[in-house]
């Protein structure tokens, strides 16, 4: 395994970011977070990709920021702290404007930042051993990683508000329940349930699943007229994809369609 604090990996149309500082589970440092948003900004230079895939090395996802770091914002300054934030939340917010669906593949601790940026993937698979922990509280902190952002619109105020002010422990059973997460499947199963999602989606019309998700995510800032011109519109920019073309030829000659995300 390499030593670099995130792993890259390309297999056909889906690429895979591996968090990678198993020893301290993952926990998220400048060098992590400079490299993610390095990673995600190479990514959206990439024409033929379809799918992102985030998944943490070793016996967790993220365990959350790394404590030594921000400690010495203490006495040096938030800037210790924003070397940090800054390129997580360019990241993030990238991941988000993106076309291609980003898939976190769960498992071990999801605590703190880690919780956050797997609330913040669009859809989420979790090992049963999987543990969540909004923990900022724990330290006396606020979220950051756009936790009070994506909380609220996944489990709703009240409940955001419980999960956030209390730092308790969710299963993963429950954050199934919850809307924390879409499927639970066992521990040994987790990474070829990840390659089939991230599989029938890469075959799937990857500039439509980007108006989707730019949709959805704009939906609860706007009225229901301006929602729905804003659909209008996503409509009509889809009608002048190869996929639109393909989709309808498929439907009418009853064969499955073979998008090609253009």
């Amino acid at each position: 395994m390499s030593d670099a604090p995130l792993i890259v990996e390309a297999d056909g149309p889906i690429a895979t970011l591996t968090l990678n500082r198993p020893k301290a589970l993952n926990a998220l440092d400048v060098a992590m977070a400079e490299a993610l948003e390095s990673a995600v900004l190479a990514l959206q230079q990439k024409p033929d990709l379809r799918v992102i895939i985030l998944k943490g090395a070793g016996r967790g996802f993220m365990a959350g920021g790394d404590l030594s770091v921000i400690q010495r914002g203490l006495t040096e300054g938030p800037q210790v702290v924003d070397a940090i934030m800054l390129p997580l939340h360019r990241a993030l917010a990238r991941l988000a404007e993106m076309p291609q669906p980003v898939i976190a593949s769960l498992h071990g601790p999801v605590a703190g930042a880690g919780m956050s940026v797997a609330m913040a993937n669009d859809l989420a698979i979790a090992a049963d051993d999987a543990k969540f922990t909004l923990a900022y509280t724990r330290v006396g902190t606020s979220p950051d990683g756009s936790a009070s952002w994506h909380l609220p619109r996944l489990v709703g105020l009240r409940k955001a508000l419980e999960i956030a002010l209390l730092a308790d422990t969710i299963d993963a059973q429950e954050a199934l329940r919850l809307n924390l997460i879409n499927q639970v499947v066992p521990a040994t199963d987790l990474a070829s349930a990840t390659q089939a999602l991230a599989q029938r989606l890469a075959t799937g019309p990857t500039q439509a699943y980007g108006r989707i998700k730019r949709l959805l995510r704009e939906s609860a800032d706007r009225d229901l007229p301006s929602q729905m011109n804003a659909e209008r519109e996503a409509f009509h920019q889809s009608m002048k994809t190869h996929d639109f073309a393909e989709g309808v030829a498929a439907f009418r000659e009853k064969r499955s369609p073979a998008f090609t995300g253009r």
